[in-house]
C-alpha cells in the first residue's frame, strides 16, 4: 500500500489550517498533497525509514497535530483508491475488496456525471471502465478516463506537492476588529500552531519572532497612525513548542497599548537554530523537572519588565566596587548563548607602594582571595583620635598592607552614569579591631582628587580614611 489518506471530520475539525496539516504530513514523507477533503501521503519510499508500514501507521495515529481525536485513515495502492477507501470508511460502509467494485460516488471525476452513468447502468468503477474509451471521452470529456487510469494504476499519480517555505511569514485577517490583547492572542494562536508545524518539519527551533498587527484607518482622534504596530520576542534557547511563546506573547500584549483597533495579524520568524530534543534516557534522574531557568526568567521579565529581573555580571576591574554589575537577566542569557563576553569595563591598572606581608600576598598585589565578603556602599569614613585610627570608638590595628590601587582614570564618562565608577587612587589595608574582627580599610591618596577634578583642583589638606569592607 503506497498511499495513505487522512481526513478530519467537521465535528472534530482542528484549529489548524490545511496548510499547517500539510506541513505536519511533511514530517513523515516529502510527498504530501491535498486532494478534495483528504490529505494524501505517498509513503512507498519512506516506510522502511520508520521501521515498516505498521510502525509508520502507529506513529501517524499517535502524533495527531492537534489535541482533538486522531483523523480517519485509509490505505490504498493508488491515491484515488486510498481516497475511495477513506470515503467509504467515513460513510460507515464496508470497503470493497477490489478497486473495480468501488461505487461511483467515491470517484471525484465521476460525481458530476453520476446521474447519466447510472441511467446507463454503470454504478461501479469497473462498469464505467468497460465502456468504449472514445465514446466516454466524447460524452463526458477526457478527465473521467484519466482519473480511471490513475485509480486503476495505469497512469502515474501526479499532484502539486506541498513545499515548505524557506522563511516563515504568515498573516491572517481578524474575524472582527480587535482592540484588546486577548482578542489579538485568540487569532495569534492559529499562527503559532502554524509556526509549530513549520518548525517541526524543518527541524528548527525559534529564537526570535515578530508579531505585528495592521490598522484599517489612518487617523484616530485627529492623530496620525502608523500602518503597522509590532512587538519582537526573543528567547535564550530554541523553542519548538508554542506554550512558552504563547505565555510570553500574552504577557507582552498585556503591557502593550494598542494605538487603534486592529484588522489583521501577522507573524514573522526573525531567527532560528537547530532543534535539539530533550534527552531520551529511560532513567528518571536524567529527565529535568519543572521549567528551565531561561523559561522562568523570560516569563518573569515579560510580566514585571526586563529591568526588574536582573543578573549579576562579573567585571574585570581592580576597583572593588566595580567588580560586579547588574544587567537584565534575559539579556544575560542571550549573551551567554551567543558566546559574547559579559565582562565590562576597561583594562585595569595596579601599582603598589610597599609589598604586603607574605601572609597576605606573596606577590605584593591585591589578590582576589583577600577581597572581603561584604562591601559597604558608600564607604564609611573613619575617625582619627589621639593619632590612632578608630572605628565606632575602638582603635584599629593594621595587620596587612598597604596595597596601592590606581585605576579607572580612563572611565570618567562612565563614572557619572555608574555608581562607584569614578577613578580611584587608594592604599588598602587589612585591619583588626578590638573585638577581633577583620576590616578592609583604605587611605585616600592626594592624587585621587587630581584624577577626579584635574591637576589644578588638587588641594587636599589631610589624608582621609574609609571603611569599605567587612570579613566574615
Amino acid at each position: 500500500m503506497r498511499w495513505i489518506a487522512l481526513h478530519w471530520p467537521s465535528e472534530r475539525e482542528p484549529e489548524l489550517s490545511r496548510e499547517a496539516l500539510a506541513w505536519w504530513g511533511l514530517r513523515f514523507t516529502p510527498h504530501v498533497a491535498w486532494v478534495d477533503e483528504a490529505l494524501l501521503l505517498e509513503v512507498a519510499g519512506c516506510e522502511r525509514l520508520w521501521g515498516g508500514r505498521r510502525a509508520l501507521l502507529c506513529r501517524l495515529a499517535g502524533s495527531s497535530p492537534t489535541d482533538a481525536l486522531p483523523p480517519c485513515m485509509a490505505r490504498g495502492a493508488t491515491s484515488l483508491v486510498a481516497l475511495a477507501q477513506l470515503r467509504l470508511r467515513v460513510a460507515g460502509q464496508t470497503p470493497a475488496a477490489r478497486a473495480r467494485d468501488f461505487p461511483l460516488w467515491t470517484l471525484s471525476a465521476a460525481r458530476p456525471h453520476r446521474p447519466v452513468l447510472e441511467r446507463l447502468g454503470c454504478r461501479t468503477w469497473g462498469q464505467v471502465d468497460a465502456l468504449p474509451r472514445a465514446g466516454l471521452a466524447r460524452r463526458f470529456g477526457t478527465e473521467l478516463g484519466r482519473a480511471l487510469d490513475v485509480a486503476l494504476g495505469r497512469a502515474p499519480d501526479v499532484y502539486p506537492w506541498t513545499a515548505l517555505p524557506e522563511r516563515f511569514e504568515q498573516a491572517l485577517d481578524l474575524p472582527q476588529r480587535a482592540d484588546s490583547a486577548p482578542a489579538l492572542l485568540w487569532t495569534g494562536r492559529r499562527l503559532l500552531a502554524l509556526l509549530q508545524q513549520w518548525l517541526a518539519a524543518r527541524g528548527w527551533g525559534v529564537l526570535a519572532l515578530e508579531l505585528s498587527w495592521r490598522f484599517d484607518q489612518l487617523r484616530l482622534n485627529g492623530r496620525e497612525l502608523p500602518p503597522v504596530q509590532s512587538l519582537t520576542l526573543r528567547t535564550a534557547e530554541p523553542m519548538q513548542t508554542m506554550r512558552h511563546i504563547e505565555r510570553l506573547l500574552a504577557e507582552r500584549l498585556e503591557r502593550t497599548a494598542l494605538l487603534a483597533p486592529a484588522c489583521s495579524l501577522g507573524l514573522r520568524v526573525l531567527q532560528t537554530a537547530p532543534w535539539r530534543p530533550q534527552t531520551t534516557s529511560f532513567l528518571p534522574e536524567d529527565h529535568p523537572r519543572g521549567d528551565p531557568l531561561h523559561v522562568f526568567v523570560e516569563r518573569a521579565s515579560a510580566r514585571f519588565g526586563p529591568d526588574c529581573v536582573r543578573a549579576a555580571v562579573a567585571r574585570n576591574d581592580h576597583r572593588l566596587g566595580c567588580r560586579q554589575g547588574w544587567q537584565s537577566a534575559a539579556q544575560a542569557l542571550l549573551q551567554r548563548r551567543q558566546g559574547q563576553g559579559v565582562c565590562a569595563g576597561s583594562r585595569p591598572a595596579l601599582s603598589r607602594g610597599r609589598a604586603m606581608p607574605a601572609a597576605a600576598s606573596d606577590a605584593g598585589a591585591w589578590s582576589d582571595a583577600l577581597s572581603p565578603t561584604w562591601l559597604l556602599r558608600p564607604p564609611r569614613a573613619l575617625s582619627v583620635k589621639s593619632g590612632r585610627l578608630c572605628h565606632e570608638g575602638r582603635p584599629l590595628h593594621c595587620v596587612a598592607g598597604p596595597c596601592r590601587v590606581e585605576s579607572g582614570w580612563w572611565t570618567e564618562a562612565v563614572a557619572a552614569a555608574e555608581p562607584g565608577g569614578a577613578p580611584v587612587a587608594r592604599d588598602y589595608f587589612v585591619a583588626r579591631d578590638a573585638a577581633g574582627g577583620l576590616l578592609l580599610i583604605y587611605r585616600e591618596r592626594p592624587v585621587s582628587a587630581s584624577l577626579r577634578h584635574g591637576a589644578d583642583g588638587a588641594t587636599t589638606a589631610s589624608l582621609r580614611w574609609f571603611l569599605e569592607g567587612l570579613y566574615a
